[in-house]
């Protein structure tokens, strides 16, 4: 009964999905609509859409999960999370959507001039894109697993057949509608369980809290293992720092209709956010109390769906469990919609269009080489996901955001509010920073780490890797003044004016 229950919640779920792409495919028509939905979606959707698209697996499960395993210090996570749109605000929401770029590399290109910069961007796009989709098949397997005994490879398949047929129908336009519907699926399918649960908890003779010194206690989770004010402030620069580089929350920027939207959409994402966090604090907390250790073999990100059936009884569980099932592949198909998307038009701009360009004519080959693209953003995660080691949610969708810390936030800070950067300068930059922090990432999940300030800057190494970057692009530009674009004083005019003064 209770996999029934929680195999029709994802389903209904997937075919919602389906049919609201379904819906908003007749609106796509442009080339526009498929990248940044006309730029004409309004602050409120496009918040919603944001936070359909942010709220991951990391951030339905992995975030509990992570509090309820490792203690207070993993409270950083969502600080970390929701600072990084306050960052956003205040540094390039508005230039962004000014810039009338449809991808971060045309950003790139506009800015500096390069091809080059624009290729190096495209690499980083697709990699943190393939990375930051991985931890959402592999949650997609266990939860499927775990509600409905069905094997671990059904999940990340559903997902990508879902997330195909959206992005390949109507492309941004499509999603926009899709995303911003399931922010609210997902936030009620936490939040009425999570009520529930508590009033039962509160009101029956149900166990204290089962917490020890290392739950409590900051330096002994996540950030802990030595240094762990170090730890706790890399951290929250990967976090808050990587959101401005995560290529699916840029282009969002460029679906509003102006720079003044970009900034209301990013105000009523951060009361969005907020809202969501809150709730999954109330999961580690109950957690605590009715499954004091996760159990050996037990993944602690599971707790949220573990919690029913230890509070309630019965069809009550079941129900609840189908509730938070649903969301949880809310959650997957959101975020791998706009993480597809993102990779999408990056690989149909750079690799698919121009080679089907010389057979197909016209407005013809972008349509059809953008859906051609959308297969191929999500074959190839899933083809991966099982030589990945199981890393819990949030620390994996960390890793991609050390790397679009590393890399993209430089260059979009530098970029927008510095008119001395050189393409030399942006270039080695970049590729100073992809190498550090694939380096990093590299060790974190294929190897053993060592101990003491070696474990601590390969574990969180946003805190030396950023500034680095931020060094070598501002003094290689100064030592190559003749590699700053011609154009540059005249784009940061354009970034820097509102729409209302140029007409």
């Amino acid at each position: 009964m209770a996999a029934n229950l929680a195999g029709g919640a994802v389903l209904l779920v997937c075919l919602v999905t389906v049919a609201l792409s379904a819906f908003a495919l007749r609106l796509s028509r442009r080339t526009s609509d498929f990248y940044v939905a006309g730029r004409a979606v309004s602050p409120q959707r496009n918040a919603a859409a944001i936070g359909g698209e942010y709220l991951s697996a990391a951030s339905f499960l992995g975030v509990a999960g992570l509090i309820y395993d490792q203690g207070v210090d993993a409270l950083w996570y969502p600080i970390g999370y929701t600072v990084g749109y306050l960052v956003l605000l205040v540094l390039v929401a508005a230039p962004l959507r000014r810039s009338g770029a449809y991808t971060l590399p045309d950003f790139a290109e506009a800015r500096l001039e390069s091809r080059l910069v624009r290729h190096l961007c495209s690499v980083l796009v697709v990699v943190i894109g393939w990375l930051y989709l991985v931890p959402q098949l592999q949650g997609a397997g266990f939860t499927l697993r775990l509600v409905s005994g069905a094997p671990l490879w059904v999940g990340p398949v559903v997902v990508v057949l879902v997330v195909v047929l959206s992005v390949a129908a109507g492309g941004m336009r499509s999603i926009t509608l899709v995303q911003a519907v399931q922010y609210w699926i997902k936030l009620s399918a936490l939040a009425i369980p999570a009520g529930v649960l508590l009033a039962v908890w509160w009101g029956s003779q149900a166990p204290g809290l089962q917490v020890t010194d290392a739950w409590v206690l900051p330096g002994s989770g996540p950030t802990g293992g030595g240094h762990s004010l170090y730890r706790t402030l890399s951290l929250v620069m990967a976090l808050a720092l990587g959101t401005m580089g995560l290529p699916h929350v840029v282009v969002r920027y460029y679906t509003n209709p102006d720079g003044t939207g970009a900034r209301r959409t990013t105000v009523r994402v951060l009361v969005l956010l907020g809202l969501f966090y809150v709730v999954t604090v109330v999961y580690a907390v109950l957690g605590r109390a009715y499954l004091p250790t996760p159990g050996a073999g037990v993944r602690p990100d599971t707790v949220v769906l573990r919690l029913p059936a230890e509070v309630v009884p019965g069809l009550a569980a079941e129900v609840l469990l189908a509730a938070l099932a649903g969301g949880a592949f809310a959650a997957f198909l959101s975020t791998s919609s706009g993480l597809a998307l993102a990779v999408t038009g990056v690989l149909n701009q750079d690799v698919v269009r121009p080679v089907l360009a010389r057979v197909v004519p016209g407005d013809a080959s972008e349509v059809a080489g953008f859906r051609i693209a959308a297969v191929v953003a999500v074959l190839v995660p899933v083809a991966g996901v099982g030589s990945f080691p199981e890393v819990p949610l949030a620390a994996f969708v960390t890793l991609a955001f050390v790397i679009a810390a590393s890399t993209f936030f430089p260059l979009l800070a530098l970029g927008v509010w510095w008119p001395r950067l050189s393409v030399q300068g942006a270039t080695a930059g970049l590729v100073t920073g992809a190498l550090f922090a694939t380096a990093a990432v590299a060790s974190t999940v294929l190897t053993d780490r060592p101990d003491g300030w070696p474990a601590a800057l390969l574990a969180q190494p946003a805190a030396w890797i950023v500034p680095l970057v931020g060094t070598v692009m501002v003094g290689v530009s100064l030592l190559t003044p003749t590699g700053i674009p011609r154009g540059a004083a005249r784009t940061l005019v354009r970034l820097h004016t509102p729409e209302d003064i140029t007409g």
